[in-house]
């Protein structure tokens, strides 16, 4: 059974693990001001506001010998229209994910009967102390009164960064004591649900930026804007943000934010010096597109093979060329649910500029920007022309023949590639260097 202090917009802990997270004394609380840290019988399991969905899951996954019945819940058609959610049904706890940000901005403990809660080192919920009005009055010290909704018969006491939810039978509706400007119960209701957020109140509620505890030597992705003249991608610019934090040097959460830059034809060490290492390399083993390349290049044996450098926090591939060692593609993940490749990468937060002719202002050009939230029909409109037939795309392990998410298509627009899957939204883009000479003079301005 869970059992863990509760602290109103800070976090959910329990004082076993203080050391786990490094805090010292005298210090303040090393996991910022947003945290949720559950401690069971035998295994940790951290999260906290603000917390990427692919760091969320992964805690999950490591303890998934304890962690049983989670389910994932999406809107698979519309993935815009709804937040993304992790069910922890055994436990009782839901996790809700910002559907753009992908990041838990939401702790809703919904079954209490499966935990126990303390705060200032008391109970307020366990089998022995049962939840009530009165006792959450008396645990939190409420300074203003609650909102009853006689139609749901539902009565709601908040906080700062939390709510209490309390069912409230027929037989025991409140009466008004207009004095006070309070409510009195007749039958003191039970705590039915527990909501834990970042905001003054729950309608005022917001995504919680990355907990220091979150970066430990990653950094993270803010925007992306691809670099583009005449039609044709030169690189690509990135905002990335870093913390000082370390897990040694916990009390040191220093932001920053720069701007880096890859272009085509850049060296491997230039990429290096840029964004750092990676976090995989791969290597094109297999390549099924050469059946596409003239007939010399075809049956050509090589020794040598292309290779990616996977910067997963950013959501980006970068394809270098087995021989030159240069950029020549880059791939820029969305991170959809129901995509092959979901939670494989963070969500790239790009832009790609796409012009065309303005039909009403000769001369003139209009633009439209690309993002993660664009969909094919909204490009096909803007470009006012037929689109070549896609390639269709299924996707498959080697150890497992089927991909339960279907099929993808591939367009190809100027030098870019988008995959779309089966909702209209994309999957991933691809921009390639179209011109034999790099402009590597690009990178060094």
């Amino acid at each position: 059974m869970l059992d863990f202090d509760v602290i109103p917009e800070r976090s959910i802990s329990n004082p076993n693990i203080e050391f786990i997270l490094g805090k010292k004394r005298g210090k303040r609380n090393s996991l910022g001001p947003f945290g949720v840290v559950v401690l069971l019988d035998n295994y940790v399991l951290h999260l906290f506001l603000g917390m990427p969905l692919q760091q969320a899951i992964y805690q999950i996954q490591k303890n998934c010998n304890d962690v049983s019945d989670v389910q994932i819940i999406y809107n698979d058609d519309r993935p815009l229209d709804s937040d993304i959610l992790i069910c922890l049904s055994k436990d009782g706890v839901k996790l809700v994910f910002d559907k753009f940000l992908q990041r838990l901005k939401l702790v809703e403990i919904y079954d209490l009967s499966k935990l126990k809660l303390r705060y200032g080192g008391n109970y307020f919920s366990s089998p022995t102390v049962p939840a009530t009005f009165e006792q959450i009055d008396s645990s939190f010290g409420a300074t203003h009164p609650g909102v009853y909704d006689k139609e749901r018969q539902l009565f709601v006491l908040n906080f700062r960064g939390l709510s209490f939810f309390f069912h409230v039978s027929t037989d025991a509706e409140p009466k008004s004591l207009p004095a006070m400007n309070a409510l009195h119960f007749p039958t003191s209701p039970v705590l039915s649900k527990l909501l834990i957020y970042s905001g003054i109140s729950l309608s005022r509620a917001e995504t919680a930026s990355i907990p220091a505890v979150c970066f430990e030597e990653n950094y993270f992705l803010d925007s992306a804007q691809v670099i583009r003249e005449q039609s044709k991608t030169q690189g690509i610019s990135l905002r990335i943000q870093y913390s000082s934090y370390r897990s040694n040097k916990p009390y040191e959460d220093k932001r920053f934010s720069e701007e880096k830059k890859v272009f085509f034809g850049d060296t491997c060490q230039d990429v290096l010096s840029t964004l750092g290492s990676p976090m995989k390399i791969y290597y094109k083993s297999d390549d099924r597109m050469k059946i596409h390349s003239t007939s010399e290049e075809k049956y050509n044996p090589s020794n040598q093979s292309d290779y990616f450098y996977n910067y997963i926090t950013l959501g980006l591939d970068i394809l270098f060329d087995a021989v030159t060692n240069t950029v020549k593609k880059l791939i820029l993940h969305t991170n959809y649910p129901g995509h092959y490749n979901f939670n494989s990468y963070y969500r790239c937060h790009f832009e790609i500029p796409l012009f065309r002719t303005d039909p009403i202002n000769t001369g003139e050009f209009e633009r439209m920007l690309i993002t993660p939230f664009s969909k094919w029909e909204e490009v096909q409109e803007f470009l006012e022309q037929p689109v070549d037939r896609p390639a269709v795309l299924n996707r498959c392990s080697s150890t497992n023949t089927s991909n339960p998410f279907g099929a993808t298509f591939c367009y190809g627009v100027e030098d870019m590639i988008f995959e779309v899957m089966q909702n209209g939204h994309i999957a991933c883009v691809t921009v390639y260097n179209t011109s034999e000479s790099s402009s590597s003079s690009s990178s060094s301005s």
